[in-house]
């Protein structure tokens, strides 16, 4: 097969691929660059980067960005160390493990809607079971999804629940992979299971971790559904991440000019979180 004919045959997918990926960046970078208000009879007015100048001077745009951040790196953290912590502990051979596999299996299987309105109910003040638990225990009850100092952590909570299982799989699949020599060496030399864990396990896996970390990465920054059911962004904008925002100046105020602008800068830290982990990954295997 000579080399123009293997063209001709990758020409399709690579014209499909272009037209799935790469037009819809193109046109929301130009909607970007207009200001449209979609209820108006005025079409799009170009305007250049006046849009993302504005957002500099826009304190809910600043917002959501911090709500973005503590949320994903509060929820990454939490179910990378979580998830790699059980992989450690399942990594051995007991009764039953298959059926304990499957059960981690369940949260990944819920939908998310589905999980939000549970968990709403279960942080709900005055007839959810989390504060009826509390108050057996002698604590006071909280407003989970009221308060503005909660309300994060109440969502990396739930975001925990149904994604930790992700990072175990991922993890435990590794481990189970790994080659025997370099544990009986350790064995022989007398190290002891944390040296095991921290100088041969672990260097062995951060492939693995840091891939789990790519995906939820890209979830966990992008996150919607879960947040705007439990608290649709409140109390006033502490829950609303970037977004929600973009969901909001799109869909209810109808600008959809700033909100293309918004969409750009979501994609853009996407991009940038994913590029430093995959270099943190090239780096880890030399």
């Amino acid at each position: 097969m000579d080399r123009k004919t293997k063209y001709a045959f990758t020409l399709p997918a690579l014209i499909l691929i272009g037209i799935i990926v790469l037009f819809p960046i193109i046109y929301n970078l130009f909607m970007s660059m207009n200001s449209w208000f979609v209820a108006s009879e005025k079409g799009p007015e170009w305007i250049g980067l006046k849009n993302y100048g504005n957002l500099l001077d826009n304190p809910r745009f600043w917002n959501s960005l911090k709500v973005t951040f503590l949320f994903s790196l509060g929820a990454l953290t939490v179910e990378v160390v979580l998830g790699t912590m059980l992989a450690l502990f399942l990594n051995r051979e007991f009764r039953g493990k298959s059926i304990v596999k499957l059960i981690f299996l369940f949260p990944i299987a819920a939908t998310p809607v589905a999980v939000s309105l549970i968990w709403g109910m279960m942080f709900n003040y005055d007839l959810g079971i989390i504060n009826i638990i509390m108050q057996n225990l002698g604590l006071e009850p909280l407003l989970w999804l009221a308060s503005p100092k909660i309300v994060i952590p109440a969502l990396i909570i739930t975001d925990t629940w149904q994604w930790t299982p992700l990072i175990l799989l991922i993890v435990l699949a590794s481990l189970e992979s790994l080659p025997t020599d370099p544990f009986e060496s350790a064995k022989v030399d007398g190290a002891n299971i944390f040296q095991v864990i921290y100088h041969i396990t672990l260097p062995l896996v951060r492939p693995a971790i840091v891939v789990a970390a790519m995906i939820r990465s890209i979830d966990a920054i992008k996150t919607f559904d879960m947040i705007y059911v439990m608290t649709q962004g409140g109390p006033d904008v502490a829950s609303e991440n970037l977004n929600l925002y973009i969901f909001q100046t799109g869909f209810s105020y109808f600008r959809m000019g700033a909100a293309s602008t918004l969409a750009i800068v979501l994609f853009t830290l996407v991009l940038v979180i994913n590029i430093l982990l995959a270099v943190i990954r090239k780096t880890g295997d030399k």
